[in-house]
């Protein structure tokens, strides 16, 4: 019996996560129906993939850039264009649409995420912020409408897998100790801690096993990644912070691992390639063809492990203080580690001093509970500005 035909909605079309995804998809054209796709501004990218995929729906970022694309796709094109967040999450909610990948990066992903969730989809989450600053708003909205979450972080896609029929997102964690995440270590894991104030930004954007963006790459490099991986996890699962460790992994194979209480650790591996994950959500619980090679264990021969450092990586701590300390905490990390990679990609922060600024940002804020979606933007909101005020005071 073939499995029923999804339609997707494909949020952040033209990046990596959107990338890696359409092309699972075209391998199996009998499986899935790309009815809709959203980009930021890359208009002659997103007009590429309308005339290869034809969805019903487009959607860029703002006016400008659907006019543009318009243009791009021709006055016979049978693609409806629009533009907005508004949009964005109207798609992720449509009747059109059984399964929405959320792989638009930071903090823009989070109303279509939640949009999503609250209809009932099958959401395919790649992007961290929608749980690490919504996290509690988007489990909930998951529960209350029967939506059904599953990971395309590689590590937790891995843990995902390894809690089999024990548990998952949303479901059980009986039996089990702890989650595992690995880390690469980055580019800086062997470079002496002294040094990284002289980091330029190609050195820390070369991650050396994953293809990335530039503004995940940083977080690699600083491993904020790891932390906000940590929130992700503790709040996917619904575990606790202590509960999830971190392991550098220089070798980026096993992309994480659960601890059982009988002494068992069982480790997903593969390729670092992100359409293995991908592929296991769009098609789970079945298994599909990704495109991805198998791995070779006798050819690989060892597998390296260390615990991370602190005074390498501060930025993982600095997550576990806010992840301790609640929502409010985690928005204004994560608005505040926003600012500074920002800031670090044009030059105008010192790699070293990314932590200080996320430290000061979050020693600078109130902590009150925040139980709704307007109030957490505009608390991350708050934080960016107080981030940026704090950037200016080192510059002068």
């Amino acid at each position: 019996m073939s499995a029923p035909l999804q339609r997707l909605a494909i949020l952040g079309a033209t990046g990596s996560i959107g990338e890696s995804t359409l092309d699972v998809v075209q391998r199996h054209p009998e499986r899935y129906r790309v009815t809709a796709l959203t980009a930021n501004g890359n208009t002659q990218k997103m007009a590429a993939l309308c005339h290869q995929f034809q969805p019903r729906i487009a959607v860029m970022a703002d006016e400008a850039a659907a006019r543009e694309l318009e243009a791009a796709l021709g006055a016979s094109a049978s693609i409806e264009v629009l533009a907005g967040s508004r949009c964005i999450a109207e798609v992720a909610a449509s009747d059109a649409v059984d399964t929405v990948v959320a792989g638009i990066v930071g903090a823009a992903g989070l109303a279509s995420c939640l949009a999503a969730a609250s209809a009932g989809k099958r959401v395919l989450i790649a992007n961290k912020e929608a749980l690490v600053v919504a996290g509690d708003l988007v489990i909930a909205a998951a529960r209350e409408s029967g939506a059904t979450l599953l990971p395309i972080d590689s590590e937790h896609n891995g843990l995902f897998q390894c809690l089999g029929s024990a548990g998952g997102a949303q479901r059980s964690l009986e039996g089990v100790a702890a989650l595992v995440l690995t880390a690469s270590g980055g580019p800086f894991r062997t470079r002496p801690v002294d040094t990284l104030a002289n980091v330029t930004v190609d050195e820390a954007c070369a991650h050396p096993t994953w293809s990335m963006g530039r503004k995940i790459s940083v977080d690699s490099a600083t491993m904020m990644n790891k932390g906000l991986e940590v929130i992700e996890a503790a709040r996917l699962f619904g575990i606790s912070g202590k509960r999830v460790e971190v392991l550098v992994h220089p070798q980026s194979l096993v992309h994480a691992l659960v601890r059982y209480c009988d002494g068992s650790l069982l480790a997903q591996l593969g390729l670092p390639d992100m359409r293995t994950p991908i592929a296991h959500a769009l098609a789970w619980p079945d298994r599909i063809d990704a495109g991805v090679a198998e791995l070779d264990l006798a050819q690989l021969g060892a597998l390296e492990f260390e615990a991370p450092d602190p005074a390498r990586f501060p930025c993982l701590d600095l997550a576990r203080q806010a992840l301790s300390a609640g929502a409010a905490c985690t928005a204004a990390l994560n608005a505040a580690n926003e600012v500074a990679v920002d800031a670090f990609l044009a030059n105008r922060l010192a790699f070293d001093r990314i932590a200080g600024i996320i430290e000061e940002t979050l020693g600078s804020m109130n902590q009150d509970s925040l139980d709704d979606l307007d109030s957490l933007i505009a608390h991350e909101q708050t934080a960016r500005r107080r981030a940026a005020a704090i950037l200016e005071q080192y510059h002068s």
